[in-house]
């Protein structure tokens, strides 16, 4: 899929704009040029961009297409964060609202420059997950490998319970860490199968408690 896989496929796949493409276009770019200088993401992958890191970025979207408020742990690169406030953009949701949460400034500084290039809705928050205000009203909670299930589920738990759900796409060993994570966690959880891994998951949790 990979090799094959290019923007025009990611357009057709995705159902966006051209005007949308050319803001995954313009991330693209500024990730090579910046990724030569500060480690955002494995430089392997980036010849794969379009389905190691958009594909893999908009499934995650289209789990919850119409929620307008979405909290990235992690950003990093802006994986899914990005990806998000420009699907948001693409369709026109109302109150579109971003927040990508990195505390690295390097990282932080690379996405404040994508978002204000490509106008997306979307702000950095550029302080560690511990420090979030837990009153935040978001709609979806959302990481892609920044921590284990346990820890994300921690940061993701008073989100939730005001009525958020998460969305942690997870690799292969997702069966390992939900059965360590559900040691301290009770979870209404649905595993989702990933387009882009076929050992991939993509887990849906709506309810979060304390084991007793």
């Amino acid at each position: 899929m990979s090799e094959d896989f290019d923007a025009e496929a990611f357009r057709r796949r995705a159902g966006v704009s051209r005007e949308t493409l050319q803001r995954f276009e313009t991330w693209r770019r500024r990730l090579a040029e910046r990724n030569a200088v500060v480690n955002l993401v494995g430089k392997s992958t980036l010849p794969d961009f379009w389905v190691r890191h958009a594909l893999d970025s908009w499934q995650i979207y289209e789990l919850a297409p119409d929620k307008p408020r979405w909290l990235d742990i992690g950003a990093g690169a802006g994986f899914p964060g990005l990806a998000v406030a420009f699907g948001l953009m693409d369709r026109g949701v109302a109150g579109a609202d971003v927040a990508l949460v990195e505390s690295i400034r390097k990282k932080a500084d690379f996405l404040s420059d994508v978002v204000a290039e490509t106008g997306a809705p979307a702000r950095v928050l550029p302080v560690r997950a511990e420090s979030l205000d837990p009153d935040m009203r978001v709609d979806v909670v959302t990481a892609r490998a920044v921590a284990s299930l346990t820890k994300l589920i921690g940061y993701a738990r008073p989100f939730v319970e005001n009525g958020a759900i998460a969305l942690f796409p997870k690799g292969a060993r997702h069966r390992d860490e939900l059965t360590e994570a559900r040691k301290s966690w009770s979870l209404d959880l649905e595993v989702l199968a990933s387009e882009t891994a076929p050992d991939a998951a993509i887990l849906k949790i709506e309810r979060i408690a304390r084991v007793r």
